[in-house]
């Protein structure tokens, strides 16, 4: 029965590999930067907080970190090989040079935006705030290596 889950589970995986591999390159891109635009509107709104150009509403800030840690995992697919052509993107052609430090720069920004939403299911502010900033780092160390502004 083992053998036969095990089997069926690489089978499900395989066909789940083909049909992300037959996206066209401009449906991979409009993901990515769909992605990208929600992780952004809802970064927006904890920076203002973080700032102090918006009123500091704990729960609100806890509600967009979840909401990034949620769409951080995702990022990577939206990176699919072949994805670098096909659409205007701001994307540079050194994350498909480089996929193993891309990989590793998403895998940081995915670790950070979940302790970011576990710190602030905790309520403390300046634990957020830190954390948030920690968050911010991961963006901008990727920012500057992978994409031309």
């Amino acid at each position: 029965m083992k053998i036969l889950a095990t089997a069926t589970a690489i089978v499900l995986a395989c066909a789940a590999i083909d049909a992300s591999a037959q996206h066209k390159p401009e449906a991979v891109i409009q993901y990515r930067q769909g992605a990208m635009t929600l992780i952004g509107w809802n970064f927006a709104t904890l920076s203002a907080m973080v700032k102090g150009k918006q009123n500091w509403d704990a729960k609100e800030f806890a509600t967009r970190a979840e909401r990034i840690a949620s769409l951080a995992p995702q990022i990577a697919e939206g990176f699919a090989k072949g994805s670098d052509k096909g659409a205007e993107t701001d994307a540079k052609s050194d994350i498909w040079a480089n996929p193993e430090d891309f990989q590793s720069k998403i895998a940081d920004f995915t670790s950070e935006s979940k302790a970011l939403s576990e710190v602030a299911r905790g309520g403390d502010e300046a634990k957020m705030k830190e954390q948030f900033k920690k968050l911010g780092g991961t963006c901008k160390g990727c920012h500057e290596k992978y994409k031309a502004d």
